[in-house]
């Protein structure tokens, strides 16, 4: 990690801040879920970088880029990483995207297909937009970010080990840096992912793409018939499904996580990269 390469850069008139592990190898941009950090993905990096260019960017509101904006729109979000693509030149990279980060991954293969070449989707926030669920304001349904606003880095640590027995200690520090450095004007934004239906964004997605599932029981928010339906719809999906995680699949059961995001990579993106 100390070789890794901290930047910046400037697209859509924000400034986005990213980490990199580098090298001339292909590159694979993790997008981190909402209240994280780009720095979340540090244990996967840490494993996947003698392969990959890793690319970790932390999205608008969190980490070290700007903050949302007055008239912030979740299409803001895909656009930035596009722009992240080309500002790097990374080519036609690999994505892998958590929950929030799972659904701006989907996007811009969706929105941005010639930037894309595979993705991989680790439990998005998936919920239709008619549903009462969709319509919970950020506010009401991250209330408990504040309560974690009022915490040191230490106090933050142990209060994610309580209530996270299963992820390993390498998992919690970043975790907490990005409370920390969360942008609460986020939570003003009145409903996730509003006007956002997942259905058509699938069906728009031409590239290999691995949705990854866990337990609804658990936490997970994508539901065995949801997903099914999005890998139909996907012109090129598959679907794992890893029993006892709940949210935080790749947090809760990591080996298995990473088996298969290597597998899948190994046999999409790292063949057709190293020609």
């Amino acid at each position: 990690m100390s070789q890794w390469i901290a930047g910046d850069v400037l697209t859509n008139g924000v400034k986005i801040h990213y980490t990199r592990t580098g090298g001339e190898k292909p590159p694979l941009v993790l997008l981190h879920g909402f209240s994280d950090n780009g720095l979340c993905w540090t244990r996967l990096a840490r494993d996947l970088e003698s392969t990959y260019d890793i690319i970790m960017p932390d999205a608008r509101g969190h980490g070290l880029s700007d903050g949302p904006g007055e008239h912030f729109l979740p299409s803001d979000r895909f656009a930035d990483v596009a722009g992240l693509i080309s500002e790097l030149h990374l080519g036609k990279p690999a994505l892998l995207g958590h929950s929030m980060g799972a659904m701006m991954t989907a996007s811009v293969a969706a929105d941005y297909p010639d930037l894309v070449s595979c993705v991989i989707l680790e439990d998005p926030a998936w919920r239709d937009p008619s549903s009462e669920d969709a319509k919970v304001s950020f506010r009401d349904r991250f209330g408990w970010i504040y309560r974690l606003k009022g915490l040191s880095r230490d106090e933050l640590i142990e209060d994610g080990r309580k209530g996270n027995p299963a992820w390993v200690d390498e998992e919690l520090g970043p975790w907490a840096d990005s409370k920390i450095q969360l942008n609460l004007d986020l939570l003003k934004i009145e409903s996730v992912g509003q006007g956002l239906s997942w259905r058509s964004v699938a069906q728009r997605i031409t590239c290999p793409a691995l949705l990854i599932t866990a337990d609804t029981e658990l936490g997970a928010i994508v539901p065995p018939t949801e997903a099914h339906d999005a890998v139909t719809l996907m012109k090129n999906g598959r679907l794992v499904h890893i029993g006892g995680a709940g949210h935080n699949i790749r947090r809760e059961q990591y080996e298995q996580f990473k088996d298969a995001v290597v597998s899948f990579l190994q046999e999409v993106y790292l063949t057709s990269a190293s020609r």
